[in-house]
């Protein structure tokens, strides 16, 4: 974006930027001083952010805005001065300034703010500092620091300001221009990229074809060789032996001709081919973001609700700089939301009941994101009391979805995948945080929708561990191809669970249909010409190409192939 498009932006918009930087960075300060007072870099961390934001504020004349950082750097000013230990009373207060300044920075309704503000002013007098001598909103250092403030946005362009003013933004900014794309041009870019990588992929098939040529001129040359050798010897045709030299001759300069060629489109083929790749994976790496980005404001969330429960809880983040897509990023925000609840409200125990089982006090959830054979691997893991399956197995025959009979002889994995079905809660009564049984199908219904395999694992008194395996990002589909008829069909790869060669032999009948037997499973069988009723082959082979498709639900089905073609990643 150029200078003259930063220009159209107006400066309360500079101040929204601004402001979601400098909260998140004071909200991740505020949870770690409350698990530990005395943290001296996080209370800092706290104040510069209170700080910036009061200067943001001023430069765009928000008073409000100003009043609301003004009584929070004031509270953390005396914290840092040792006049009040920060409790969870100022925390909470703290918080709920930040919620605050996002309130005023929409730009909603000034006379709801105004309100809201006198509260929240009111509710820091209430807290007590009698130690803190309040700084006048109005003295002259606050002036100093604002003139200077001014004298940088004059001199700073408005792109560093919207990174925001933290040491850390300031080293990203001077080894790094930032700028801002839309995402409907970021998949403009994406597409033309992709082309460019299909185009540059018809080099090989032509190149190939050439290849062929080569070998044709190979054998041709040698039915040269023996019709020279047939010729008798002293034979007194010297035309026909002319003729036929000079066929050779001319054979192999074609020769020579085509190799050279084929030597220069191999080589053209390899450089387009690269580069192709490398603008097509830079373009699908400028749409990653760090996982932490999408789901840091949870910390606060779990947080919040868990005091509502009566719970202290903590969360964890493992791999926040795992890359992500965009859209599967925007996608996860409401079903990772699901499962923090159901991990706050079913799986952590109260803190009397944890004390009680030899855990700690507060309980700890872990939100994990890798990369993992191609595919990303997202994680929700509590220590909480996990999931009693006798209590489960006796609320699916409550609910009449399976028998006694039926229902004692269902696996863990079996019982475990009735948790996903629509209306399912081993809940008795609704709460405003769960109960209803749509979390967890709307998890499951996202992870489909992507192309993705929802699983959960448990150990009673241990803890909870929900699984999403989704693939790296939407744009690109990475298959394996096989070929039915003469044709080739495409596969995702998250939806195989095995590529196998079978024997004939062991195909086995069950209830009549045919039935093959995998890790002590049976799998049933159904051949993919007739599913897409491209009728019988030719001849039956004694060894069969099986391609183990995963429902998702904890069976699996076989599909019977004519050939696997390989791997590739479809645009």
């Amino acid at each position: 974006m150029t200078d003259e498009d930063f220009s159209q932006v107006s400066m309360l918009s500079l101040f929204q930027a601004e402001l979601e930087t400098q909260s998140q960075a004071l909200t991740a300060g505020l949870l770690a001083l409350e698990r530990n007072p005395v943290a001296a870099d996080a209370l800092e961390a706290c104040m510069r952010a209170a700080h910036s934001l009061k200067g943001a504020a001023r430069i765009i004349d928000l008073m409000p805005a100003v009043k609301v950082a003004n009584a929070m750097e004031d509270c953390l000013v005396a914290a840092q001065r040792g006049n009040v230990r920060v409790g969870r009373e100022h925390i909470d207060a703290l918080l709920q300034g930040c919620d605050l300044l996002k309130l005023i920075a929409s730009g909603s309704s000034s006379e709801p703010a105004n309100s809201e503000v006198e509260t929240f002013l009111a509710k820091f007098e209430e807290l007590s500092l009698p130690e803190a001598k309040p700084r006048p909103q109005d003295s002259a250092a606050d002036f100093a620091t604002s003139d200077d403030a001014l004298e940088q946005l004059a001199t700073t362009s408005s792109a560093n300001l919207l990174v925001g003013t933290v040491p850390q933004a300031h080293a990203i900014v001077g080894s790094d221009r930032m700028v801002r794309v839309t995402a409907e041009s970021l998949n403009r870019l994406l597409g033309l990229a992709g082309e460019s990588l299909m185009e540059a992929r018809r080099l090989r098939p032509f190149a190939d074809g050439l290849l062929r040529l080569k070998r044709l001129q190979s054998d041709l040359a040698s039915a040269f060789d023996n019709l020279h050798a047939l010729l008798p010897p002293g034979s007194n045709d010297g035309a026909a032996v002319e003729a036929l030299a000079s066929a050779q001759r001319k054979l192999r300069l074609s020769q020579a001709f085509l190799a050279e060629r084929l030597d220069e489109l191999d080589s053209v083929d390899r450089k387009a081919t690269d580069l192709a790749n490398r603008l097509y994976d830079e373009t699908l790496a400028s749409r990653m973001r760090p996982f932490e980005d999408g789901v840091r404001h949870y910390a606060r969330t779990v947080r919040d609700l868990g005091h509502t429960l009566g719970k202290r809880v903590r969360l964890e983040i493992v791999g926040g700089s795992t890359g992500i897509d965009r859209d599967i990023l925007e996608r996860l925000d409401a079903p990772l939301g699901h499962l923090l609840r159901n991990a706050v409200d079913h799986g952590l125990e109260s803190p009397e009941e944890r004390l009680a089982m030899g855990k700690p006090e507060e309980g700890l959830i872990r939100l994990e994101a890798r990369h993992s054979a191609g595919l990303l691997q997202i994680a929700v893991v509590d220590d909480g009391k996990g999931i009693e399956l006798s209590k489960l197995r006796e609320t699916v025959i409550a609910r009449q979805l399976a028998t006694r009979e039926s229902a004692d002889t269902l696996s863990e994995t079996e019982l475990l995948a009735f948790l996903f079905l629509p209306s399912f809660s081993m809940k008795a009564g609704l709460t405003d945080v769960s109960g209803r049984g749509v979390g967890l199908d709307a998890v499951q219904a996202m992870t489909k929708e992507v192309r993705g395999i929802t699983s959960v694992s448990s150990e009673f008194g241990r803890g909870t561990r929900f699984q999403l395996q989704l693939p790296l990002t939407l744009s690109v589909l990475r298959t394996l191809l096989v070929e039915v008829d003469g044709e080739p069909y495409a596969f995702p790869l998250a939806a195989i669970s095995k590529t196998i060669k079978l024997q004939r032999m062991q195909i086995n009948l069950l209830q009549g249909r045919p039935h093959f037997r995998l890790n002590d499973r049976q799998i049933g069988l159904v051949t993919a010409r007739e599913v897409l009723d491209r009728g019988e082959p030719g001849s039956e082979p004694d060894e069969l190409s099986v391609v183990v498709v995963d429902t998702g639900r904890g069976d699996a089905y076989g599909l019977i192939v004519d050939r696997f073609l390989g791997e590739r990643e479809l645009v």
